[in-house]
């Protein structure tokens, strides 16, 4: 299977990936994973990727696409892959439309998981994490076992700056100006797929995994 996967901060995607990576026997491909791959290995794209970061500049499309070119190649994406953090825009959705089209490919689902903005509020600004092993804990849904200090070494918990509210208010709304375009690009195509982030992970999980068992045998 080929995925997208779609939702905001805070939303459980990377939860949720872990569980659909394992039970379709696909891998999960994340542009920001690859670019530091590339860049940590001195790679010719990660060179070049390189020389726009230190300018302050966003890595161009095209270095994106071909570095997942370069991925999809290999023999542990021909099961499929869940693509993470690429596209978000409708310029770079339809580069990957004529990547996948060059490499005689298709998508089978673009996954959008929905949950409300109040809730990824609460859910974003309870979140703590330890200086010192960078473990994270949330005050609602998995606190620490002493209040402020970390299950693992006692490391006094603190909250991100990126964790306050007004931070996560604004980065709600750019992903929502970002993704809707998006969304409506791949609903166009048929491909989206909503599913109720609400709730206890595994009737979550469930939700997605009954949408994707039904695209398998279609």
């Amino acid at each position: 299977m080929r995925l997208i996967f779609l939702g905001p901060p805070g939303s459980g995607k990377g939860t949720q990936s872990e569980f659909i990576c394992k039970d379709f026997h696909i891998v999960q491909l994340s542009t920001g994973d690859l670019l530091r791959y590339h860049r940590k290995n001195g790679t010719e794209l990660g060179k070049k990727a390189q020389e726009f970061m230190d300018k302050g500049e966003l890595v161009p499309d095209d270095l994106i696409i071909e570095i997942i070119r370069n991925e999809l190649k290999k023999k542990e994406y021909s099961n499929g892959f869940l693509l993470d953090g690429f596209p978000r825009t409708i310029t770079q959705a339809e580069a990957l439309d004529k990547l996948l089209a060059e490499l005689n490919l298709h998508l089978d689902a673009v996954l959008v998981l929905n949950v409300p903005t109040e809730e990824l509020i609460t859910r974003l600004t309870a979140r703590r994490t330890c200086p010192i092993c960078g473990k994270t804990y949330h005050l609602i849904y998995n606190p620490p076992k002493v209040d402020g200090k970390c299950d693992l070494d006692g490391g006094e918990l603190y909250q991100r700056s990126d964790d306050n509210e007004e931070t996560v208010r604004n980065r709600l709304e750019v992903y929502e100006k970002q993704t809707k375009p998006l969304i409506d690009y791949y609903q166009s195509k048929g491909l989206a797929y909503f599913i109720d982030g609400i709730g206890k992970i595994e009737d979550i999980y469930s939700r997605l995994k009954a949408i994707l068992d039904s695209i398998k045998k279609n």
